[in-house]
């Protein structure tokens, strides 16, 4: 017995969008945001003409709430501090170690943002094609799925989180000279902002399926924008923090501190919002 008949949509090799008719009749749309976060499919039969959704068993359901809430506060709580510690640089007392401290806590929220994030992937309910339902799989640590679009999304963006960390663990280093911070400090800082801002494209291809889109009604939509314009800032703070080898002198330390500052105030409405895109 052939396969039920499918049409794919998704960028290059990267499926985001899978329509198959049912062997009953009517057909059965996958969408993978949509399954991975809410838990559901869109299922069209004969006689139904708005269609319905096929939830995800109650594990599955019960298992996505946990995650999602777990990663959205951390990253709201991450945001938060990381917000608090650009403050503190701009309108402090000048101690770097002290807003250096409130980075480094903001930084292991955002590491266990960018890790639960990437167990909402390796655990969502994957899709058969022939009964137009979402299966649950045994739980998982980690999973190896380059050819998932939403995979390499929070691959990339937990990366990010990580190399944040070295940039936030060198911060606390004294004695160092101009040359010493660009490369121990900027350039892993560097780095992270580029991985944020690859993690949001890829999103971006997740959710418009290959494809430009502004879907103004579309919460998913709205997380995913603010949270790119989030590491859009990040990466123009962190531009601005360049070490200048003659001076020893930031070159806009206004800028640094306001593109985290909004920045990481950014990524706290991006988690806030996050709490709402639950099954």
């Amino acid at each position: 017995m052939g396969q039920p008949e499918q049409r794919a949509e998704g960028a290059g090799p990267f499926t985001t969008r899978l329509a198959w008719r049912l062997p009953e009749g009517g057909t059965a749309v996958w969408e993978s945001r949509l399954a991975r976060r809410r838990g559901v499919i869109a299922v069209h039969r004969p006689g139904e003409p708005d269609g319905r959704h096929a939830v995800a068993d109650p594990v599955s359901i019960s298992r996505l709430r946990r995650l999602n809430t777990v990663a959205a506060v951390a990253f709201v709580v991450g945001g938060v501090l990381f917000a608090a510690g650009a403050g503190t640089a701009q309108f402090g007392s000048g101690d770097p170690t002290e807003s250096a401290w409130i980075y480094f806590a903001g930084g292991l929220c955002f590491n266990t943002g960018g890790y639960v994030s990437l167990l909402q992937v390796v655990n969502a309910p994957r899709h058969d094609v022939g009964t137009g339902t979402l299966v649950t799989r045994r739980w998982r640590w980690w999973s190896f799925e380059p050819m998932r679009l939403d995979w390499l999304s929070v691959v990339v963006l937990f990366a990010g989180t990580l190399v944040f960390a070295v940039d936030l663990l060198d911060s606390f280093l004294q004695g160092l000279d101009a040359q010493q911070v660009n490369r121990l400090i900027w350039a892993p800082d560097i780095v992270g902002c580029v991985l944020f801002l690859v993690s949001g494209h890829l999103a971006f291809l997740e959710l418009c399926h290959g494809r430009r889109c502004v879907h103004l009604r579309s919460l998913a939509w709205w997380i995913v924008a603010v949270n790119q314009l989030g590491s859009v800032l990040f990466m123009v703070s962190a531009i601005a923090a360049f070490t200048r080898p003659g001076t020893g002198s930031l070159v806009n330390t206004g800028v640094a501190n306001w593109g985290t500052l909004v920045g990481a105030l950014c990524f706290s409405l991006g988690g806030v919002l996050q709490l709402f895109e639950r099954p």
